[in-house]
């Protein structure tokens, strides 16, 4: 199969699709690999790496869609890449679908299948290839959290950790999934107190017994959520519903409820933000303030630390890539239904319930 890796163009994002010790298994699998010129060098990978393990560097990311019948990348094609898809090429990304009703027409349009990392299931029912990057997003939003909370970025002027004397900053984290649990680690490592909020008892047990004794965890109720919104410094949204809209916990109304200089920070802005007053944001232009709250809402978080968020996702996705690869998709998802479920949209057809329930769509795409 011919597989081509073009450079992301979505701003600041400097991820690549695959290290160059992925692609050195796809050729030794005979494959071949067509790599866009400078597509890793924001990773601290460049031409002559890829090149070295029997990549062809092509020169535009024209030439990598139009040789290409996979393409693999980090983050859903924006406008500009929606003409260079092909009828039947295979896109293996993050998609986010339900977030974007104009992304969702332009794949159905291309006749495309469309194969998102972020529903791919493993044996125990998660989310294998969205795990890494909700691992290095919960660690980032807690260094994220704490800059912005400094004043001279409209902060509240806290430090997390505190100082002898003075008690620690506090953090409400919602949702104890990956993103959450991460989150809370980062937090209580700097001394934060953390409050972490789910509707899954399981989950709150797990944290219960992995986490030091000033991580407090709750059960999550929009009574729950309206208390320690005022009182907690950072707020950390991390909730999760595979392929569908994330829910709106904090409503516009209760921001008037949190301190002035708090500060948000949605990681679930991918799916449409947890937080009624988020919207997307980028690292050149990251924050926003509304009722005197800053909001940290970029949408490709991990793109800030390339080089450890690239080998993280190629770790992950290389089996999928080789067997997508090595057996073509349709076989590979008909043998490999954990796989079978990151298929979103195949060939100008939605296959993923949640697409239509997030645009309230009650008919076949």
């Amino acid at each position: 199969m011919k597989i081509g890796i073009p450079k992301e163009i979505k701003n600041n994002e400097n991820r690549v699709g695959m290290t160059p010790a992925g692609v050195f298994e796809l050729i030794k699998n005979n494959h071949t690999v067509y790599v866009q010129s400078t597509a890793g060098e924001g990773s601290g990978f460049f031409d002559a790496d890829y090149e070295s393990v029997g990549a062809t560097i092509l020169p535009t990311i024209q030439d990598v869609y139009a040789e290409s019948d996979m393409i693999v990348k980090v983050k859903e094609p924006i406008e500009e890449e929606y003409d260079l898809i092909k009828p039947n090429q295979v896109l293996f990304t993050y998609f986010h679908f339900a977030s974007s009703e104009a992304l969702t027409l332009a794949m159905l349009k291309s006749n495309a299948v469309c194969i998102a990392y972020e529903t791919v299931e493993d044996e125990e029912g998660t989310l294998p290839l969205l795990t890494p990057m909700s691992e290095v997003a919960g660690r980032m939003a807690i260094q994220q959290g704490a800059k912005y909370l400094e004043k001279p970025i409209k902060g509240k002027g806290i430090l997390l950790g505190g100082v002898p004397g003075v008690p620690p900053g506090k953090v409400l984290i919602l949702g104890a999934g990956v993103v959450g649990i991460q989150a809370a680690k980062m937090a209580a490592g700097l001394g934060a107190h953390v409050t972490i909020l789910d509707v899954n008892m399981k989950r709150l047990r797990y944290v219960n017994d992995i986490m030091p004794s000033h991580v407090i965890t709750e059960f999550s109720s929009e009574y729950n959520i309206r208390k320690h919104i005022k009182t907690h410094d950072l707020i950390v949204g991390g909730v999760l519903i595979k392929g569908a809209k994330a829910p709106k916990l904090i409503t516009r109304d209760m921001l008037k409820d949190m301190h002035p200089g708090a500060v948000i920070v949605d990681v679930a802005v991918d799916q449409g933000g947890c937080i009624e007053t988020t919207k997307p944001t980028t690292h050149e232009d990251p924050t926003y303030i509304i009722d005197d709250v800053v909001h940290y809402c970029v949408a490709n978080m991990p793109g800030a630390v390339p080089y450890t968020s690239t080998v993280a996702l190629t770790n992950v996705t290389l089996p999928y890539i080789l067997k997508l690869a090595n057996k073509g998709w349709e076989v590979a998802c008909d043998e490999d239904k954990l796989l079978a479920k990151g298929l979103n949209i195949v060939k100008g057809t939605c296959v993923l319930e949640e697409i239509e329930e997030a645009f309230g769509w009650n008919v076949s795409c």
